[in-house]
C-alpha cells in the first residue's frame, strides 16, 4: 500500500514549472483554462532569455535552477518540461524535496532510469505523473472504448504510421536535440505517443523486432525505423517512423483490423476517423463525425484534459490516468525496440528489471 498527502481541498493546486522551452507553453495554455483550481507560481530554466519570456507570459516566480526553486517555492507539484535526459535526476530531486512530479514524454531515455523514477517517488510517498495527453484526444478516446466493449471481436492486425518531417535546422536548434543521452530519436521523442497506443490500445506485447536509421539528419539517433509486433493476444502489426517526409508533416494513423470491426484513425495526427465500421451497431457510432477535429500541430488538444485528471487526483477526487508506472510501458516497448535494432533480433517482453 502507497500512501500519499492529504488531499487538497480548501485552496488552489499550486504548480511549478522546470524547462520554459517549446512544449512548455502547452502546459501555460493548459493551466490557463483551470485558474479556479489551479495557479502557476514558479518558472524555472538555466536559459535567461527563456525564463524572462517565461515570466512575461505567465507572472510566474522565476528561478534560475532546480535547486534554488525547491529551497523556496510553496509547489504542491512540479512540472518537467526539460530535455528528456535530464527527467530522472530531475524527477529524483523533486521527490526527495517532497513535491509531487508531472513529467513530460518521455519519461526519460535508459529503461534503469525510468525504474529509479517509480521509486524514489514512491520511497518519498509522492505523485508520479507521465504526460500523454494524446489519450486524451476525442478521436482516440472513442476507438479506446470500443476495444473495452469488445467491439472489434478478435483483434488481427494493426497498423500505425508517423510520417513527419523534421528538419536539420530543428535538430540544430539545441544541443540536446537528437543525442542519446538528453533527446532519443524518432521513436523515442517524435512517435513516442503513437508507441503508447501499442499497449494502452491493444494490450500487452509479447515481443518487438525493429530496424532503425540514420539516412539523412546529422544526428546520433535514428531519423527512420519500423517495428514489427506481436502481442499477446496473437494479434501481429508494425509500426513505421520517419522525420524526413517531404516537405512537412503528412501523418500520423492507426488503422486496426478485426474479427467484427475495422476502423482507421489518420490525419496529421490521430485527428480524424476516417474508417469506422462494425458488424453490430452502437451509439457510440453517432459520435464518429463530432470526434474528429481539425488540428494544425501534432501535439492536439489533450493537454488542458489531462491537467484536469490530475487537478482531480491532487484533490482527492480520481485517480490518475497516467502515473509512473503507467509511463514505464511505453518506455520499455522503446527501449526493446532499439535493443532489437542494435541487436538484430526479437526481443521479448517484458524486459529483465
Amino acid at each position: 500500500m502507497r500512501y500519499y498527502p492529504a488531499p487538497i481541498t480548501d485552496r488552489k493546486i499550486r504548480f511549478a514549472l522546470v524547462g520554459c522551452g517549446r512544449i512548455a507553453h502547452n502546459h501555460f495554455a493548459a493551466l490557463k483554462q483551470h485558474t479556479e483550481r489551479s495557479e502557476l507560481v514558479g518558472v524555472c530554466d538555466v536559459n535567461a532569455k527563456a525564463l524572462a519570456s517565461a515570466v512575461s507570459e505567465t507572472g510566474a516566480k522565476p528561478y534560475a535552477s532546480l535547486d534554488n526553486m525547491l529551497g523556496d517555492t510553496n509547489a504542491d507539484i512540479v512540472i518537467l518540461t526539460t530535455p528528456s535526459g535530464l527527467h530522472p535526476e530531475q524527477t529524483i530531486e523533486i521527490a526527495t524535496a517532497g513535491r509531487n512530479v508531472m513529467t513530460e514524454k518521455p519519461m526519460a531515455t535508459r529503461w534503469h532510469d525510468g525504474l529509479r523514477m517509480v521509486k524514489a517517488c514512491d520511497d518519498a510517498n509522492i505523485r508520479l505523473f507521465v504526460v500523454k495527453q494524446n489519450r486524451r484526444n476525442p478521436t482516440l478516446q472513442l476507438l479506446k472504448r470500443a476495444m473495452e466493449l469488445g467491439r472489434f471481436g478478435r483483434v488481427y492486425m494493426v497498423n500505425i504510421n508517423v510520417f513527419w518531417a523534421r528538419s536539420q535546422e530543428y535538430y540544430d536548434s539545441a544541443a540536446w536535440r537528437g543525442t542519446w543521452e538528453f533527446d532519443g530519436g524518432a521513436f523515442m521523442n517524435q512517435a513516442s505517443h503513437y508507441v503508447d497506443l501499442l499497449d494502452w490500445l491493444i494490450g500487452p506485447i509479447e515481443s518487438v523486432q525493429a530496424y532503425t536509421a540514420t539516412l539523412a539528419r546529422n544526428i546520433e539517433v535514428e531519423d527512420s525505423g519500423v517495428i514489427s509486433v506481436k502481442w499477446r493476444s496473437g494479434a501481429l502489426g508494425s509500426m513505421n517512423v520517419t522525420m524526413l517526409t517531404y516537405p512537412k508533416n503528412l501523418e500520423g494513423s492507426i488503422t486496426i483490423i478485426g474479427e467484427k470491426g475495422t476502423v482507421r484513425v489518420g490525419g496529421l495526427a490521430v485527428n480524424e476517423i476516417q474508417h469506422w465500421e462494425f458488424s453490430e451497431p452502437h451509439e457510440d457510432d453517432a459520435k464518429v463525425a463530432q470526434a474528429s477535429y481539425a488540428t494544425t500541430s501534432v501535439y492536439g488538444f489533450g493537454h488542458p484534459l489531462y491537467y484536469d485528471n490530475v487537478i482531480k487526483v491532487l484533490r482527492g477526487e480520481a485517480e490518475p490516468e497516467t502515473d509512473g508506472r503507467e509511463g514505464l510501458k511505453s518506455l520499455e516497448v522503446m527501449i526493446a525496440t532499439y535493443l532489437s535494432a542494435r541487436d538484430g533480433k526479437r526481443v521479448a517482453l517484458p524486459l529483465d528489471y
